[in-house]
């Protein structure tokens, strides 16, 4: 059974990870390469760092390991097993988890910068202060996960499916989430500026405080979404399906706001508040030398 961790507690360990990733990188030049791709027992090692660089890991069985301050950039882990797995203040840049099965995986201040993670599973996944820049998780399933904090800017979400998923304080300013599903994911506080969402689904959504402004939303689907204080100014929803009078009148337009007929947008006095990443945190512990 696993150990619940209270929200504050993540991010802490978020924040303690991400600061980790540069000042761990010195200890880990210095620790031999880990022979994953010899070991037939992956799922039952835990590592505490080292380094696995351009590693081919396809179709390995990794599920249940836990990775703290290790380097993984431009691995290759097409269709390989991390289900359960941890990884804490982890360098994956460039890595390559295409069609991966990570359901139920954790990621704490992780680095996955320009990752390919296309039709992988991430059902229930959890991610703490991760950082997803350009990742690209079209086609990729990630229902019910729990995204906090997480730095999504400018990823590929094409076809992704993120229903029930929960994510708050994320940055997904810039993505391309054309035709994605957000059913009934809470999305509460997140920065969706300048993002492509024409075709996505918001149904029964909850998009309250978020930030939509800039982006594209034709075809896009709002029925019976929530959108308390959305921020919604200069943005062009004439063509967006689902919203009601009511819905509009709790978000937060100007008069640049564009919306279906008949309707107006109305403007809040004290402005918007999205909430931020949080801060970078103590680093990760340094990986021990190996012994002679």
């Amino acid at each position: 059974m696993k150990r619940s961790i209270s929200p504050l507690r993540r991010l802490a360990l978020a924040a303690s990870a991400l600061a980790g990733l540069t000042t761990a990188a010195p200890a880990l030049a210095g620790v031999a390469d880990m022979t994953w791709t010899q070991d037939r027992d992956v799922a039952r090692m835990v590592s505490l760092g080292g380094s696995c660089t351009r590693c081919e890991l396809s179709g390995r069985d990794l599920s249940g390991a836990t990775l703290t301050g290790a380097n993984f950039t431009y691995a290759t882990l097409v269709g390989a097993n991390l289900r359960g797995a941890e990884l804490v203040g982890s360098n994956f840049t460039g890595a390559d988890f295409s069609r991966a099965d990570m359901r139920g995986i954790e990621m704490v201040g992780s680095m996955f910068t320009n990752a390919k993670m296309t039709g992988a599973q991430l059902m229930g996944a959890e991610a703490t202060g991760a950082v997803l820049i350009r990742v690209d998780l079209s086609g990729a399933n990630l229902g019910g996960a729990e995204l906090q904090g997480v730095n999504m800017n400018s990823a590929i979400l094409t076809r992704a499916r993120l229903n029930d998923a929960e994510i708050f304080g994320a940055t997904l300013a810039n993505v391309d989430a054309r035709g994605a599903d957000f059913t009934s994911a809470d999305i509460k506080a997140s920065n969706l500026s300048g993002g492509n969402f024409d075709g996505a689904t918001f149904r029964d959504a909850d998009l309250d405080g978020a930030r939509l402004s800039g982006g594209s939303f034709n075809r896009a689907d709002f029925r019976d979404a929530s959108m308390r204080r959305t921020d919604i100014r200069g943005l062009d929803l004439s063509r967006a399906r689902g919203l009601t009078a009511d819905q509009v009148e709790e978000a937060c337009g100007d008069a640049a706001t564009r919306l279906p007929g008949g309707l107006t947008a109305r403007n809040c006095r004290s402005g918007v508040r999205v909430i931020r990443t949080p801060p970078a945190p103590p680093a990760p512990p340094v990986p021990p030398r190996p012994r002679n």
